[in-house]
């Protein structure tokens, strides 16, 4: 059986980790004002890699922007026509109903229900049995 653990546990944890986070910048603050060259290697190399990154994020929207043209694209020559075409095809098949409901169904239900007053009728005056 696992022990389940209380949300007090998880207050403490990230107390502790926040503590420990408050600490790391205040110290590596203070290292940073006292060693100056130091500072000024980091400063550097940070300045690189946000130039790396600002290209990474330029290549990233390029492609992003390609991907958004090629859905586009996809919507507007493989989707329509193809929703086009169904909707013809609903269009037909409402056409069809409605031709089979007057021209089939509607003469069958009416022989039906001549039928069932004929037999009403024979069994009424004798020349069938009720059933």
């Amino acid at each position: 059986m696992q022990k389940k653990t209380s949300p007090r546990s998880y207050v403490y944890a990230f107390s502790i980790a926040g503590l420990l986070i408050l600490l790391v910048l205040v110290f590596s603050t203070y290292w940073l004002i006292t060693n100056e060259e130091k500072t000024a290697l980091i400063r550097d190399i940070l300045i690189i890699l946000i130039g790396f990154e600002f290209l990474l994020l330029g290549v990233a929207l390029i492609l992003l922007v390609i991907q958004l043209a090629r859905l586009i694209n996809l919507l507007q020559n493989e989707i329509k026509p193809i929703l086009d075409s169904t909707n013809e095809t609903v269009n037909t098949l409402k056409g069809t109903t409605a031709f089979l409901s007057e021209n089939l169904v509607e003469p069958v239900i009416k022989l039906n229900e001549y039928v069932a007053g004929l037999q009403r009728l024979l069994q009424i005056t004798g020349i069938t049995k009720k059933k």
